[in-house]
């Protein structure tokens, strides 16, 4: 039969892995540092993979294929628990991890030893637990969520709040985006990572400037559609430096 699919360029794919996160029917591989449809029985034509791609590699095609297959969707999803990890781009490979004291640190972690403590010479240990950071590059069943307690982020607190690490970012899994730079509304993915995942509560961290009202209000319609009860409250910063509202 003669239906529509999507159509990768391989020499335009620079191999994020964007595009088989998106896809929920799992027809997208990554293979050699570049995306693949794997099978055409997947593709449901629908495209939710075009808008994140960042090179513009995918687009429809109308061609001689397979009837999308909803039950061999369902079976191929069934093999794992996880989305695609986007292997393609090392930058944006899924990781999970405890920092430890480097030379000159002190470890002052607490009893359950969730993280490296502040030095007593040097840089403070980091309190970031996991990699991609970015909202947008997060899977949205990427393993460190589930039961997690999510720190959403406009980038520009950390830089603002001295405290922001120990404070903040300490014993939370941290997203991070910019409303007012990044294309599209967080929601979408919020509500994935909300319904998709057992998470136990939600920090907002936002600046003073309107712009940031984007990120909580995406969090807030995200709270709304994922159909759960989820602890959640919104820490305000002010341009030089000052927790103004928590």
């Amino acid at each position: 039969m003669i239906r529509k699919l999507i159509r990768i360029d391989e020499e335009k794919c620079n191999g994020c892995g964007l595009c088989a996160e998106a896809c929920h029917e799992g027809a997208i591989v990554m293979e050699g540092g570049k995306a693949k449809l794997q099978r055409d029985d997947y593709c449901d034509g629908l495209g939710d993979c075009l808008p994140v791609c960042p090179t513009g590699a995918i687009s429809f095609e109308e061609r001689e294929a397979a009837a999308y297959n909803a039950e061999e969707v369902r079976k191929n999803l069934g093999k794992s628990t996880q989305d695609p990890l986007p292997c393609g781009c090392p930058g944006t490979e899924v990781k999970d991890f405890t920092h430890r004291p480097q030379a000159g640190q002190a470890d002052r972690a607490p009893a359950n030893g969730a993280a490296a403590g502040a030095a007593t010479s040097g840089s403070p240990a980091s309190r970031l637990r996991q990699w991609p950071v970015q909202i947008k590059l997060v899977p949205s069943r990427a393993p460190y969520l589930d039961g997690a307690k999510l720190l959403i982020a406009a980038d520009c607190t950390a830089y603002a709040y001295g405290g922001f690490h120990e404070e903040f970012m300490k014993d939370k899994i941290t997203l991070i985006g910019c409303p007012k730079l990044d294309q599209g509304d967080y929601a979408e993915k919020l509500t994935e990572i909300l319904r998709n995942n057992s998470i136990r509560s939600v920090t907002v961290a936002r600046m003073e400037v309107p712009c940031c009202g984007g990120i909580e209000n995406a969090v807030k319609t995200a709270l709304k559609d994922c159909g759960k009860m989820i602890p959640w409250q919104v820490a305000v910063f002010s341009t030089d430096g000052r927790l103004i509202d928590l």
